[in-house]
């Protein structure tokens, strides 16, 4: 079983030095993932890939299929996923190029789901600190090892797409939000269903360009920002291989335990449905 995800985004559509490679379709009670999950091994450690976007990039961030995702990873006994995806900058500092992983979110998605729970089972996980602290040292450490330029901390901001920020939303983000680091479409919406999967989460975040907030620089366009990403996935392939060496075997966090902290239904007053729709996330609970 695989002990690690890897989720690759924009312009990480595989991962070439995985070893006795074998791609797995996984059925789950929320669909279709977004591709075959590809599993190999990786530094001596069994890893599942999974291309965010499908391999030929043909499914957008707000149609993106993000609880068969993660419940797919849950499935096949992930309990890490690091991700790699495309962002643009917030600040000056933070050029085209370098990697940023950050340690907040701020949500400015409309509409999509962020949770396995809701109707029959209600949870409520803790996402103060939304990134697992552990995976992110290791990615910091790791782009260090490679030679990237990285900034660690940092908020996430994600917005909905699939257009860009207008110049008055980009310039009210680096205004008002807390150390607005970056901004991206993906990454919050996996982060909190990893959480109430118990799954450790991190993210390396691909820097492309400066949004539309600067003066200097010209609008991002996807032209531009597929030109930077080609220069980008093999640094992030190579953070990503390095991180996924320097995990611990055990765990050293709470993000397996944030379910059962979280559950408001008790156990007892799950209907059996519940437990065939929530069963790879329930599993760990004895049923009554």
């Amino acid at each position: 079983m695989p002990e690690v995800g890897i989720i690759g985004g924009s312009g990480v559509y595989s991962m070439e030095d995985l070893e006795d490679l074998r791609e797995v379709w996984v059925e789950t009670p929320y669909g279709a993932p977004s591709d075959l999950y590809r599993i190999g091994r990786l530094g001596g450690i069994e890893v599942a890939f999974l291309a965010r976007h499908g391999r030929s990039h043909r499914i957008d961030p707000s149609h993106l299929p993000y609880r068969a995702n993660i419940y797919g990873f849950k499935e096949l006994g992930v309990r890490r996923i690091l991700s790699a995806s495309a962002v643009g900058s917030l600040r000056e500092e933070i050029a085209p190029e370098d990697v940023v992983i950050p340690d907040q979110f701020y949500d400015r998605t409309r509409g999509r789901v962020s949770s396995f729970f809701g109707e029959g089972v209600v949870a409520h996980v803790s996402f103060a600190d939304p990134f697992c602290s552990h995976l992110r040292e290791r990615l910091a450490a790791a782009a260090d090892l490679a030679g990237v330029r990285a900034h660690s901390g940092g908020t996430y901001v994600c917005m909905e797409g699939p257009a860009f920020s207008t110049r008055a939303e980009s310039r009210t983000y680096r205004r008002t939000i807390d150390n607005a680091t970056v901004i991206g479409m993906t990454n919050l919406q996996e982060a909190k269903l990893s959480r109430e999967a118990e799954i450790c989460y991190a993210t390396l975040a691909l820097v492309t360009d400066y949004d539309c907030w600067h003066e200097e620089e010209e609008d991002v366009t996807t032209d531009a920002v597929i030109a930077v990403l080609q220069r980008n996935a093999e640094a992030a392939r190579r953070i990503l291989r390095t991180a996924v060496e320097m995990l611990d075997l055990e765990r050293k966090c709470r993000c397996e335990t944030a379910l059962g902290q979280a559950l408001l239904t008790p156990l007892e007053a799950i209907g059996e449905q519940e437990w065939v729709s929530h069963a790879a996330l329930l599993k760990r609970f004895a049923k009554p």
